[in-house]
């Protein structure tokens, strides 16, 4: 089996989103003390546009939202490896067009990241996070605008494999 470079530059893109995706989990779902300092940021300058409890609600749940969309995501972009596999040992005959399925994981993904970008840029968070007098150096920044990037441009290209055929 060949693979194209299509495929190949996918796949990379792919192996990239989902670890930042799946590595953050743990620190989403447990609410750790860096989740708790960017998410209670974000929802304190919201208070301001869509009042006390809809910021209340970001701050107490939108770690939960935003870590279940990533791991949505992560498994779109990484189900056709599961459909290659099903498919391998006959429990499945008709499979979804990999082209199609990162195109979409790629489009989810740019769209998670454009919000992520926009609280860094739009909001006190800023480009470097700093919780107790520890920056970041922008790392979670200049992540998101990767997938941002990236996550489109996986789209492009695959949205163009599937119309060549």
């Amino acid at each position: 089996m060949k693979l194209s470079k299509t495929s190949v530059v996918s796949w990379v893109v792919v192996l990239w989103i989902c670890k930042v995706f799946l590595l953050s989990l743990p620190y989403k779902f447990t609410l750790h003390p860096d989740t708790q300092h960017i998410f209670g940021t974000i929802g304190q300058w919201m208070k301001g546009f869509i009042g006390e409890s809809g910021g209340a609600l970001f701050m107490n749940y939108g770690s939960y939202a935003v870590g279940g969309v990533e791991l949505i995501t992560a498994l779109i972009l990484l189900s056709p490896a599961l459909f290659f596999a099903l498919k391998k040992i006959g429990l499945l005959t008709n499979t979804p067009s990999i082209n199609l399925v990162h195109a979409a994981g790629g489009l989810l993904a740019s769209a998670v990241m454009s919000g992520a970008v926009f609280f860094h840029l739009f909001t006190p968070l800023g480009i470097e996070v700093i919780h107790e007098g520890k920056g970041d150096g922008g790392s979670l920044f200049y992540a998101a605008v990767s997938i941002l990037i990236l996550g489109v441009f996986m789209a492009i290209i695959n949205l163009m494999k599937y119309k060549k055929g």
